[in-house]
């Protein structure tokens, strides 16, 4: 310690001051730099996440469509005209049937000839079909094929097909296979959603990598070929890869659409994403600058006063080592004259700080058992139904897990709440991996962010009992979320919620009632100010939530219900 003292000179207060107003400053201002590079870090991270979803989240959309045409393709070959071989009547039904869409139904026979079309009428002059390969496909598999994008001798446009063979005791009268065509470019809105970044595009790319749709400032044409250095960093069936496409940094997410062969991918300059943060970096080198010369301008201002101030308090501290009684010296200097006055009732104050202590000590150890023992209620409960601390630290995760979903949800739409429906798709979906058997009814509304965050953590556990015990443990199990309006009994609207399961092994009522049973009965019940009633029923297990809608849904939320 006395080397450490010999280093520093003698010098004047006003010295030390602004010695200390650049030593203060400075590592502030390189602690900052190092929280804006880490959050310009965690934000890297987090665009390449948030972009490897948004590809899902498109993929998961073409992914319904092309199931709802594969249905389409079902329903049509069971028609009774294209069984009893009158084409005429089946192009009739089909046109109508279909309306004025962009969806067109083509019949033909296995050497691609068309048979009718219903872009055209009945009977009209057909070329052979423009996409024979995936009709041989779907021939050879006998299942349902998707074509990649190619331009339609009919249409005079870029198309896709999907290919559905028909039995082969029917090629004879009726044709080899149904084809369900559609105008690639009516669907470019599905290819564009809110949450991109500004500047960036979003393409669904065939197995030939070509164009499929596209949208945004890069957007490529139906047909055109998917830059080939972004191609081959598409590996796996999803993910997310920065990549320098013209000396900028491009962030490019993809994911695969299901089954089908067929591919999104969206990307964009990460500058665009992080615009906030090169904003950030300016106002800090320029307040940085600011900062710095006011406090050596007010440090020397003030050096002046605190001499003054502390040869004052320098005399009274002589006075009362000498064993005087004094009264305080009011100096220029606000903190000088505390310390006037502190030193003036030493005695009282010391007794009263000491008591302060003390104080703040029980009130900090009340505190504390009160936090360590709701920790301590949780886990036990969650223990009673591990048998392992994997299975513990699994079940506490996946409960934060769920409620940091909700929360990033929130934050997304600025803390003004989400769509109910949004709530439940976000808590089943990573719980079930799909809403592939689970179907929601009720018009949506917006719910706010106690109710959004109390019924992520309901449906998770209603999800994870599902999942282990209930209708989503088996193949063949279904769950209806159903939820709507009513009246209640003070004459206020009531919100009434029901999770239904069917399709499950048969339900036994729990002997015991474990932390998931709380959350779902008392916790919903109290979150809301509401009825919980909850049904063993053999078939299913049935839950329901009555509670004032006034708890539940965003005030801002427009619209009334009736």
């Amino acid at each position: 310690m006395g080397r450490l003292v010999r280093l520093f000179p003698t010098a004047s207060i006003g010295s030390y001051l602004v010695a200390m107003a650049i030593l203060a400053t400075l590592p502030l201002l390189g602690f900052v730099v190092f929280l804006l590079y880490e959050l310009e870090r965690s934000e890297y991270e987090a665009l390449r996440q948030e972009a490897a979803q948004d590809a899902q989240t498109i993929s998961r959309n073409f992914e319904r469509k092309l199931e709802d045409m594969s249905t389409t393709l079902r329903l049509l070959s069971g028609a009774a005209e294209l069984a009893a071989g009158d084409l005429g009547a089946f192009h009739q039904r089909t046109a109508s049937s279909l309306g004025a869409g962009s969806l067109y139904v083509l019949l033909v026979d296995a050497d691609g000839n068309q048979m009718l079309n219903t872009r055209v009428p009945y009977g009209s002059p057909l070329k052979p079909m423009s996409n024979f390969s995936t009709l041989k496909a779907a021939l050879t598999s006998g299942e349902i094929e998707a074509s990649g994008i190619f331009f339609g001798a009919t249409s005079r446009q870029w198309v896709f097909n999907l290919i559905m063979p028909l039995s082969p005791q029917w090629r004879d009268t009726s044709g080899a296979a149904l084809v369900l065509t559609q105008n690639a470019g009516d669907l470019v809105s599905m290819t564009t959603t809110d949450i991109l970044p500004p500047g960036w595009s979003a393409a669904v790319i065939d197995a030939d990598d070509k164009v499929i749709v596209s949208s945004g400032p890069d957007n490529i044409p139906s047909g055109g070929a998917f830059p080939e250095n972004l191609t081959r960093l598409i590996t796996g069936s999803n993910g997310a890869i920065a990549t320098t496409v013209d000396d900028e940094q491009v962030m490019l997410g993809y994911a695969r659409v299901a089954e089908w062969p067929w591919r999104v991918a969206i990307w964009g300059p990460v500058s665009s994403a992080q615009a906030s943060l090169a904003s950030t970096w300016q106002s800090l080198f320029y307040g940085s600058v600011t900062l710095l010369a006011a406090s050596l301008g007010i440090v020397l201002a003030a050096a002046h006063q605190l001499r003054r101030s502390i040869r004052q308090i320098a005399s009274m501290a002589e006075r009362i080592g000498r064993g005087e009684i004094v009264s305080p010296e009011m100096t220029k200097v606000t903190e000088a004259n505390q310390v006037a006055i502190a030193l003036s009732n030493a005695s009282f104050d010391r007794a009263e700080a000491e008591e302060r202590v003390h104080f703040i000590l029980q009130e900090l150890v009340h505190r504390t058992k009160n936090i360590l023992s709701l920790v301590q209620a949780m886990l036990r409960q969650l223990a009673r139904g591990t048998d392992s601390v994997d299975e513990l630290q699994k079940a506490v995760g996946g409960r934060l897990a769920g409620l940091a979903q909700s929360i990033e949800a929130l934050a997304r739409q600025q803390w003004g709440g989400i769509p109910l429906s949004t709530v439940i798709e976000l808590q089943l979906s990573a719980v079930a991996g799909s809403m592939g058997r689970i179907e929601t009814r009720g018009e949506d509304l917006l719910a706010n962010a106690n109710a959004v965050q109390n019924l992520g953590l309901v449906f998770y556990e209603l999800a994870t009992n599902s999942v282990k015990y209930g209708a989503l443990s088996v193949p063949d199990g279904r769950v209806l979320i159903e939820w709507d309006v009513v009246d209640g009994e003070d004459g206020a609207k009531d919100l009434g919620l029901r999770w239904t399961e069917a399709g499950g092994p048969p339900v036994v009522k729990p002997s015991r009632q474990g932390f998931g049973s709380t959350v779902i009965e008392r916790h919903a019940a109290a979150a809301f100010s509401g009825k919980v009633v909850i049904d063993f029923d053999e078939s299913g297990l049935r839950w329901s939530l009555t509670a004032p809608l006034s708890g539940i849904e965003n005030p801002l939320a427009h619209g009334d219900h009736a």
